[in-house]
């Protein structure tokens, strides 16, 4: 009797866990309805840190719709790319925080909505900020940090690779050896360091600072240096850098989603310039929502 009782027991749980999903079932988008019903007035956010949660929060004001009672809801980027993928397998209506370059442009029909009110900016730069000091305590890597700059299409190569399930250091290993004309641009002229001098990198846990900072890592290594990487939220990932914790960082979105910290913090770091150029982030919905092309569009038959 016992026994059935075991084999019996998973059985009926499976058929609630089944019975609950079905119960959940979000309908497909209907664009002759209003919008906001359908997703319960929410946005589908990131990290709490992130500067473009702050943004949103502007937006949210910016566009009324705090006052049609919106909200963002905060998550993580993997839990926020989650939820996308399963909307857009069922098309039913989501709204995101997205930025680009990142793998979910490519991998998923997605459109960024029209700002007119300009509250998430226009393009945007990732800069690369180190410690000061770092350029006579280790000059080349100074140099290499310095030269460093790709494109959108060179860092999304890395990220739809990690995305796929590589090991981020491989990934950026693959890149390197597929590139060598790149890395040649990066390096000309150093040369190898001795006594495996040790260096810090910090990065903010999004696909695109993973792809970056795992290249620049591999780059430095090959030059000598004994390096080590070290995920932060964002404010303690530039705070490192101003107290010298840390030597680098290339994940610096300016002039809009890094914006406080680069104020709270200047004159504390050292900015080598853009490693990469335009970037862009705001909100996004999937290109089957083809009614919702604008913020404005959300308060749309309210």
């Amino acid at each position: 009797m016992r026994k059935k009782i075991r084999l019996f027991i998973p059985v009926v749980l499976t058929l609630l866990v089944l019975l609950s999903g079905c119960s959940t079932k979000v309908p497909k988008y209907q664009a002759k309805k209003a919008l906001g019903p359908q997703i319960n007035y929410t946005i589908t956010g990131i990290d709490a840190g992130a500067g473009i949660m702050a943004s949103t929060q502007k937006a949210l004001s910016a566009y009324g719709l705090a006052k049609d009672n919106w909200q963002l809801q905060t998550s993580s980027t993997a839990a926020m790319t989650s939820t996308l993928d399963k909307a857009i397998r069922h098309k039913q209506p989501i709204v995101i925080t997205g930025w680009q370059p990142h793998w979910m442009f490519t991998k998923y029909p997605i459109k960024f909505l029209k700002d007119p009110k300009h509250v998430y900016g226009k393009s945007e730069s990732i800069h690369t900020i180190v410690r000061k000091g770092l350029k006579q305590d280790q000059p080349t890597a100074y140099e290499m940090l310095d030269r460093f700059y790709w494109t959108p299409a060179e860092m999304s190569q890395v990220m739809i690779q990690v995305n796929n399930g590589k090991d981020p250091q491989k990934a950026a290993q693959q890149w390197l050896k597929a590139n060598p004309k790149k890395v040649q641009q990066w390096t000309k002229g150093l040369k190898k360091v001795s006594g495996k001098p040790t260096l810090k990198l910090t990065y903010v846990a999004w696909d695109s600072e993973i792809a970056s900072t795992n290249v620049v890592a591999e780059v430095l290594r090959g030059l000598g240096y004994k390096v080590t990487i070290q995920a932060m939220e964002m404010q303690p990932m530039w705070a490192s850098i101003a107290t010298n914790v840390a030597d680098a960082q290339v994940a610096a979105w300016l002039p809009t989603t890094s914006a406080k910290f680069y104020s709270d913090y200047k004159g504390q770091f050292v900015d080598l310039g853009a490693n990469l150029k335009g970037a862009r982030v705001g909100l996004a919905v999937p290109k089957y929502m083809t009614n919702i092309n604008s913020i404005e569009d959300l308060l749309k038959n309210k």
